[in-house]
C-alpha cells in the first residue's frame, strides 16, 4: 500500500469506516457505475426513489461508496473555512486536505465525507441529510468524468430524438446563463415541447468524433431540476410542483418578487413530463448563452463564435470546487484554462440570447433548433 493510500485508510478507521454497511444500491450512469453501501436500508431506499430510472442490478462497479448513518463522528485534523461563495457570507463548509484526499465538514448539518484513493465516505446523520448524500454522490461522478478528460460546464441541457429519417439519434443543447438568467426555467419550457432532460446545473464536456459531426459529447449528472416558484407557476406541465397553500401565497406576489424568490422544489420529471424523459448521454450540436435581462426590451437570438466572443465563456465554465481532486490526488491541480473552453466550444454552435427576456421565444428557438437544426 502507497503512503498516501496508508493515510487515507488509517483515517477512515478512525472515523468509524469499518462499521458493518451490509446493504447495497447500484446506479448506471451510462459509462459510470457507482456502487453505494450503507448500514441505513431507509437511506437507501431514498436514494432509489431519487435515482429512479438509473437504479441497476448488482455489478461491477467504477466508484465505490459508502455511506454510514450515525452522530457525527470527532475530526482529528485541524479543519480550514472554506470561503463562502460570491454574495454570499455563510460559511458552509470546512476542510483539510490530507495526502491523498481530503475531508470536508458541513457547517451545518455536521455531515463529514472523506475521499480520495478509491475511498468515498460519508459519515454523520446521513437519512436527515440525504440530499447531501445525493451531492456526494453526484460529485464522485462529477470527478470520474473530470478524470477521463471531461470539461466542466455551468449548463442545464435538453436533447431530442431525431426522426427515423434522422437514424433515430439524439440532438443535443447546452443552455447556460449569467447568476439568475433562468437557464433551468428555460429547460423546463423546452421540455413541455417535448424535448428530452439531461442536465440542470452541471455538465459534462468531452471531444467525441463518435458521436457525429458536432464532435461533443455532454454527460448530464443525475440530479432533479430545482426550481423557484416563478418557474412553476408559469408553466402548466409543473403547477403541481407546488403545494396548493404555496401556490396560493406565491400567486399574490408582484412578477419582479416572485423572480427573485428563492423557494426551491424538486422536479421529479416522471410525475410532470412522463416516463423515459430523463437520459444522461448526447452530442452537443449547441450551446445557448443567456445574457438577458428583464425589462431589457425586445430578445435578439445570434449565432456567434467563441473565439469572437470571450465575454461569454465565463457563464460556462465551472470550477471543479471542494468536491473533486485530480488522478493523483495533487491538490495543486488547476481547472481548465478558458482557451481550453474556447477551442471545444468552437466544435458547436454558439446561441447568444440578448435583450430582454422571454421564455417563450427563446424555448420556441432551442425546440426549433432540436427537430430542424
Amino acid at each position: 500500500m502507497s503512503r498516501h493510500g496508508y493515510v487515507m485508510s488509517t483515517l477512515a478507521e478512525m472515523l468509524g469506516a469499518s462499521a458493518p454497511a451490509p446493504h447495497a444500491l447500484h446506479l448506471d450512469l451510462g459509462d459510470c457505475r457507482i456502487m453505494v453501501r450503507s448500514n441505513s436500508e431507509a437511506l437507501l431506499r431514498e436514494l432509489d426513489a431519487y435515482f429512479g430510472g438509473f437504479v441497476c442490478q448488482s455489478g461491477p462497479a467504477d466508484v465505490a461508496i459508502t455511506a454510514l448513518e450515525g452522530p457525527p463522528p470527532d475530526i482529528p485534523l485541524e479543519l480550514v473555512a472554506k470561503e463562502p461563495d460570491p454574495g454570499k457570507t455563510r460559511v458552509k463548509e470546512e476542510y483539510a486536505d490530507v495526502p491523498g484526499g481530503r475531508l470536508v465538514r458541513k457547517t451545518l448539518t455536521g455531515m463529514i465525507f472523506l475521499f480520495g484513493q478509491g475511498s468515498n465516505l460519508a459519515l454523520g446523520p446521513c437519512l436527515e441529510n440525504s440530499n447531501q448524500v445525493v451531492n456526494f454522490i453526484n460529485n464522485r461522478y462529477i470527478e470520474h468524468k473530470l478524470h477521463q478528460g471531461c470539461l466542466l460546464g455551468h449548463a442545464a441541457a435538453v436533447a431530442h430524438l431525431m426522426s427515423d429519417s434522422g437514424g433515430g439519434r439524439l440532438r443535443g443543447l447546452a443552455l447556460c446563463g449569467f447568476s439568475g438568467a433562468g437557464k433551468s426555467t428555460l429547460a423546463m419550457h423546452v421540455m413541455s415541447r417535448g424535448a428530452l432532460f439531461v442536465s440542470n446545473d452541471r455538465l459534462l464536456v468531452e471531444c467525441d468524433a463518435s458521436v457525429g459531426c458536432c464532435g461533443l459529447r455532454m454527460s448530464g449528472v443525475p440530479k432533479l431540476p430545482r426550481i423557484n416558484p416563478g418557474t412553476a407557476l408559469n408553466n402548466p406541465d409543473l403547477l403541481d410542483v407546488v403545494p396548493a397553500h404555496d401556490r396560493q401565497r406565491f400567486l399574490g406576489l408582484e412578477a419582479d418578487d416572485l423572480w427573485h424568490l428563492e423557494h426551491k422544489y424538486d422536479v421529479f420529471l416522471d410525475q410532470c413530463f412522463g416516463e423515459g424523459r430523463f437520459v444522461l448521454q448526447a452530442p452537443m450540436h449547441g450551446l445557448v448563452v443567456l445574457n438577458w435581462k428583464r425589462g431589457a426590451g425586445d430578445t435578439f437570438i445570434r449565432f456567434v463564435k467563441a473565439a469572437d466572443r470571450p465575454d461569454l465563456l465565463p457563464a460556462f465554465m465551472k470550477a471543479a470546487g471542494l468536491f473533486s481532486l485530480p488522478v493523483n490526488g495533487d491538490i495543486s491541480w488547476r481547472d481548465p484554462e478558458p482557451a481550453q473552453y474556447a477551442e471545444a466550444l468552437s466544435r458547436c454552435d454558439l446561441i447568444e440570447v440578448s435583450g430582454g427576456v422571454d421564455f417563450e421565444r427563446a424555448a420556441d428557438f432551442c425546440i426549433e433548433y432540436l427537430v430542424h437544426g
